[in-house]
Parts: structure tokens; sequence; C-alpha cells
């Protein structure tokens, strides 16, 4: 079955500026594209665009898809902007919680609020007896209660474990602030959710990005919830024929070797991608590794997840079985662990490996990753949640090389845009606004590093080619080209037209994902 769409803007991303009059798709793919007059006769059916714009489908690169769904199923915390109205929140959420009824919140930010206030877990107690995990923004910090603590046996005894740390008061006595590695101990104790659960959560979480545009993500969640068959089952039971959208796996190492041995995937909505490895933290938590110590706490340079030798063993693990590597690097010491361990493993011939985040570099590093294949998944949207609280954290002297998005770009580095929600918002509106004008929607400044801002069509370019680069899919996604996968994103406006703040003010009309309008605009297909 042939389909015209015509009668709108539509834009290739082949190059700034070039349009198409019309596309012509053929099941899955497209066709041709051209004049509307010439492509007409061999239409068996038209999609008229009635003024919209069409853009190849975007994609985000980085995010955790059932987490996102969790998030919206959950008590959002993300939002909360003083410590009063925290615990304001966990008071009235706690209220009808049964004793041993856990109770998880998402998302709190104390650079949010005023008093920068980190809740003790006596404070905690007072709120609920009921074990209580809230989970920071970054999620690479935790807040427990008593309860919480008592179950996963944490005490003033409990030696840090590797990767992680027990935060104690000056007492030596645990504050409920775990970090990093010293999360698990308590997460572990939460009662595993059933896959019934996973699906749901997902299905929300797809329906959700399906309405903001998106037709694919590539995606963290076998490392999570048990064992790597639960979350991928739900996968199974979401994504398909029935459901299309593009989920591109990360595959945990503690689960790859078994996943390359033994799971089947159901390509092509749903493909295993590398093996995901954390070699640091956050900068919220103080845990992203730097190669000088924080300006506003010189005692620690923040933690090395992985050892030198256990992530280049990791790594050597992946190319055993041909596969590239996905490395968590915030901080630069951080990024030069995971470039050594890459440079002693070379990648594959036609792979590549990622680096997700890559925050704080440096410009040896940079000449670096220009010898290597590599691809650089970037978040937006932190340039907007990190600053100006961030300046704290690195001081003045690091951040030229700091969420240096134009700079990275300009060296040839490929570039992939994503939100790495839950943390931030999925709606990849707010990280191309946060990419252009590098500040919070509506604000009038110039922006942080305002000469870090990307150009509209540099970053849209983040979500379609960009992505499709990052997996190895240029030559089939992230343009409209004859050939191409017939994925697209349709909004009610242009984003390259009119001011900024339009950007924001965008509706998605039609997602469309294999040829098949998977969200109208009114109704879901």
């Amino acid at each position: 079955m042939n389909a015209l769409w015509h009668g709108g803007t539509i834009y290739t991303m082949e190059a700034e500026g070039t349009t198409t009059e019309a596309v012509l798709v053929s099941d899955d793919r497209i066709e041709k594209i051209g004049a509307y007059e010439e492509l007409k006769p061999f239409a068996d059916k038209e999609i008229n665009l009635k003024g919209a714009s069409m853009y190849p489908g975007l994609v985000d690169s980085h995010m955790h898809m059932i987490g996102h769904g969790e998030k919206l199923m959950r008590v959002d915390l993300s939002k909360i902007e003083s410590s009063e109205e925290m615990r304001e929140q966990l008071i009235e959420s706690t209220k009808e919680l049964k004793e041993d009824d856990w109770f998880i919140g998402e998302g709190w930010n104390e650079n949010n609020f005023a008093d920068r206030k980190i809740f003790h877990r006596h404070e905690l107690d007072e709120i609920s007896k009921s074990p209580m995990l809230l989970k920071r923004v970054c999620r690479h910090a935790i807040l427990a209660n008593s309860s919480a603590l008592a179950l996963a046996g944490i005490t003033k005894k409990s030696l840090d474990p590797e990767g992680g740390l027990i935060v104690r008061d000056a007492d030596g006595e645990p504050t409920g602030y775990l970090l990093d590695a010293a999360q698990d101990l308590v997460s572990n104790q939460v009662p595993e959710v059933s896959v019934n659960y996973l699906t749901r959560a997902l299905q929300k979480s797809v329906d959700h990005l399906l309405s903001l545009g998106l037709t694919g993500a590539h995606t963290e969640d076998m490392g999570y919830y048990g064992h790597y068959s639960r979350p991928l089952e739900a996968f199974k039971n979401v994504i398909g024929d029935h459901m299309k959208f593009r989920a591109h796996l990360l595959r945990a190492h503690s689960a790859f070797e078994e996943m390359m041995e033994n799971a089947s995937y159901a390509e092509p909505f749903i493909d295993p991608g590398p093996m995901k490895i954390f070699a640091d933290g956050s900068i919220g938590g103080r845990t992203a590794l730097l190669s000088k110590p924080y300006n506003d706490d010189p005692s620690t340079v923040g933690v090395a997840i992985q050892s030198d030798e256990e992530l280049k063993r990791l790594v050597s693990v992946a190319r055993k079985h041909g596969e590239a590597v996905a490395i968590h690097v915030i901080g630069d010491l951080g990024l030069e662990m995971a470039l050594d361990a890459i440079e002693a493993h070379p990648v594959s011939a036609h792979k590549r490996d990622r680096l997700i985040h890559a925050m704080v570099v440096r410009e040896d590093l940079v000449a670096r990753m220009q010898q290597i294949e590599v691809a650089l998944d970037l978040q937006p949207s932190f340039v907007t949640s990190d600053f100006p609280w961030v300046v704290e954290r690195l001081g003045e002297g690091r951040l030229e090389w700091s969420y240096a998005w134009k700079k990275l770009l300009d060296h040839g580095l490929i570039c992939a845009g994503g939100s790495d929600a839950p943390i931030e918002e999925a709606d990849p509106r707010l990280g191309i606004y946060a990419a252009v004008t590098r500040r919070k929607p509506y604000e009038t400044h110039a922006g942080y590093q305002p000469e870090e801002k990307l150009s509209r069509f540099e970053a849209v370019q983040l979500y379609t080619s960009g992505s499709a680069a990052t997996i190895g899919k240029e030559n089939v996604r992230g343009i409209i080209r004859e050939g191409f996968d017939a994925d697209f994103t349709v909004f009610d406006r242009d984003l390259f037209a009119g001011n900024e703040e339009q950007i924001l003010e965008v509706e998605t009309v039609m997602t469309v994902v294999a040829g098949e309008i998977m969200y109208q605009q009114g109704g879901k297909k």
C-alpha cells in the first residue's frame, strides 16, 4: 500500500533548510521524494498534512523507558521548590501507607531549595515509619529512612561498598543519604515488582513518548528490575507490530554475557545495543569523577564506579562478543578512564562506542575522541537543570570544556540528543529549546555559556541523524531520503521559524513509525 504525504513543509534534514514537496511511502519505507504532481500517479492514498511541518522521526538517544513510566505512575518530587514543600508532599503521600508498604518517591533535588536541605533519616522517620526510598533527580543518590536502612542492614559499623558511599554524621551514624553503589543496599530490599507492573509502566511510557512526537528511544532498563528477562518480556508485551516504536536496548554489563547467549528480541522494533557500563556518578551528588577536587568540597574528586582494571576487563568482554560499549562518563577523569579502556580494546569493525553524558571534558580528551569510532550521548536539558549551581561545584576554571555541546560538534564528533528521562522531562521540545537557548523556558537572559548555543538545525539533528548515527543506523534513519525507514514526526508549526519560545509551543499532530500513524492529535491512531 503506497501513501503520498504532502500539503505541508517537509524537512528532509539532508542539509539546513532542505525541504521536499511530497514523500511517497511504500509499507514501512520511503520509496520516493519529490514534486507532488510527479508522485501522485503512484499513490494508492494521500495524507494531507494541512500545513503542518514534518521531520524525520525524533529519537531520544538516552533514557530509561520503564523508569519514565514509573515516574508517570509515582509521586513526582522533581518540581518541588522548597524543603518545606517536599516535607508536606511526603506527609500527604504517605498518610495512607501500611507499616510494611514501601514508599518510593522520584526526582528530589536540593539545588531547587533555597536552603539546599538534604533530609536526615530522623526527619523522614517523623513523616513515616514505613520504609522510604527517595530517588534524587540524578539517580546517583537516594534518601532512606531508618526502616529502610534497617531492612538493608546498614548500621554505624557498615563499610562503604566499592563504588559507593554511606554518608554519615559527626558521630559516624548513617544519615540515610546513600551515593551510587551504596543505593543498591536499600533498593535491593524493595520487593520485586511483577512483569505485569513493568508492562503497565512501559505501556504508559510508550503512549506518552509517542504523544511527544518521539518515534524511538535508546533505553537502559535491563539492569534494574531483577533478571533481565523480566523487563525484556515487558518490552515484548508492549512493542511490536501492534504498537510500533523503535526501542534500542542497552544491556547492563551485569547481564550482558547471558543476554548475548540467551536473549531474543523482536527486531526491527526492539533491537539489542551495546554493553552499558558506569564509570562514575553525578555532579549533583559530587560522585562524578574529576581530575581535580570539587570546588565546593576539596576533600573529594568523586567516585570511580569501576577500577581501571575492571573497566578494561568489561570492555574486553564486550569485544569478545564483537560488541560496542556505552559508558556513563560525567567527570573528566571518568572520561579519561573510559578512553583508556576503549583504546586498550578497540571497537569491532562496523560498530561504534558511545560515551553517555560527557559533561566535563578536556581539550586533550577531545583530541583522543577524534581518533576513535565513538559517539556522544548529550542531554541538552542538563544545562538548564544544573546551572547556575554547577558553577559552585566545578569552579569557573573548568567551565570552558563543560557542557560544551557546540565545541564537541565543531570538532567533528558525532553527537546525539536525549533526556535521560525520568531524570529530565522526556519532551524533545525542551531538549531542543535548551540546546538553542541554554536557559530555562521563558527566561530572558542570554543563556548559560551562550557561546555553546546550537543552531536550531544542529539541535534538531541531535534527535534525528545524530541519534541514528549513534547506533550505526545513519544509512536508514534520521533523514527523509529514498530507501530510509518511514519514521516521521509531524508538528503543527515550523521549528525553524518564529521566536525561540515557539519551540516550546509546538504540538504533535502525528507520530509515524514504519509508515503507520501511531499517534494522532485528538486520538491515538
